[in-house]
């Protein structure tokens, strides 16, 4: 009898055993299947978030263009407003004091060049002549390449051709439009720059209060490195730009090239441009060498822009802004143009801070700390 019951206690749980084995595997399935689910839905909604804000950036271009160029002017005074605190400088007044020097400075460097840029234009013309003869000649020269590679038939010969003319009316019209919304985001920049200086802490205080108690401290630390980056980068790219314009005007000076001074710093501050600095420094002087100088001068230009530009990237970046912003180059790149698509010509300006910003930001979130990793170098 207890043989018996034995072998019954044997069989039930040879009975069970399988059923509980079906019962976690169900189980497992399920719970695979709602982590799988979790992750889809969580890769939809990060998506539809990107999409959400690539759609904002691109609608409300000119008001971010605005605030972000109010920003980094904000910092850029912000050492000339430190320094007023020292002396006891109520901050209000020394943010309008500061606003006040800078318009006193691009006032008086505006009178300064006024002069010579008002002859430069009056030379325009004649520097157009002699750019559009060249251009005439290098055409004539591939048509006639052109006409002997494929000659035309007697039908295209025949054929009237017909250009059509621009249309004044829509040029005009789309230009006074670019026109009037570029004043309209450059009336706002002192105003943003000034309440920004004056609220400086209010704001950052209000910013962090934003956050989760637990998250707070973090959020503190991020906005003072964003502010430490781009300080450094504002400073450090006009300190930049002033060398350059130096180094330029002696250079310009000694070849003999005219209005070398006012050459030399709109080549400076246009090499700090990112990508495409390089080849706008390159375009003044070389307009203004153009039927002046000889060959052998105009190649001296191109490679002291391009000498200046090359010493700037290897020396005076890595030494002035490299330390704080501390991105790779593929980063970089994508980023300008990525950026320069999405806004133009400001875009390529604002992309490098932008960039650094968020890898700051993701540099301080545990989640998203390797693509910081992937920004950086």
């Amino acid at each position: 009898m207890a043989e018996r019951k034995t072998v019954d206690t044997c069989d039930d749980e040879k009975e069970h055993q399988p059923a509980g084995q079906i019962t976690q595997a169900v189980a497992a399935v399920g719970k695979q299947r709602r982590r799988t689910s979790d992750k889809v839905s969580s890769a939809a909604t990060t998506i539809v978030a990107t999409a959400v804000v690539l759609t904002i950036c691109y609608i409300a271009k000119p008001v971010l263009i605005t605030l972000l160029v109010a920003i980094l002017f904000a910092f850029l005074l912000e050492p000339i407003v430190n320094l007023f605190l020292r002396v006891r400088v109520p901050r209000p007044v020394g943010a309008l004091i500061a606003l006040l020097l800078v318009g006193a400075l691009l006032y008086g460097m505006t009178y300064a060049f006024y002069s010579k840029a008002v002859d430069f234009s009056r030379q325009l013309p004649e520097y157009t002549e002699k750019i559009r003869g060249h251009v005439m000649k290098f055409k004539e020269r591939a048509q006639s390449l052109q006409k002997s590679a494929m000659p035309e038939t007697k039908e295209e010969k025949q054929t009237v051709k017909v250009e059509q003319q621009t249309n004044w009316s829509e040029f005009i019209t789309s230009t006074a439009g670019t026109l009037t919304e570029l004043l309209f985001m450059i009336s706002f920049i002192p105003f943003l720059a000034y309440f920004m200086l004056t609220w400086q802490d209010h704001t950052k205080a209000a910013t962090v209060m934003l956050f989760r108690m637990e998250n707070r401290n973090t959020a503190y630390v991020t906005l003072g490195r964003i502010s430490k980056m781009i300080r450094s980068f504002m400073v450090g790219n006009l300190v930049i730009a002033l060398i350059l314009s130096g180094l330029s005007m002696v250079v310009f000076y000694f070849i003999h090239l005219p209005y070398w001074y006012f050459l030399g710093v709109i080549s400076g501050f246009l090499s700090v441009v990112p990508y495409l600095g390089v080849i706008l420094a390159m375009v003044p002087p070389l307009t203004a060498g153009l039927g002046q100088v000889n060959g052998a001068v105009m190649l001296g230009i191109v490679l002291t822009v391009f000498g200046l530009h090359v010493f700037a990237l290897n020396v005076l970046y890595p030494k002035l802004i490299g330390k704080r912003l501390q991105l790779n180059p593929l980063a970089v790149t994508i980023s300008l143009l990525f950026w320069g698509w999405l806004w133009g010509a400001m875009g390529l300006i604002l992309a490098v801070p932008i960039t650094a910003a968020m890898k700051i930001i993701f540099d301080n979130v545990d989640v998203m700390r390797p693509y910081g990793a992937w920004l950086g170098e």
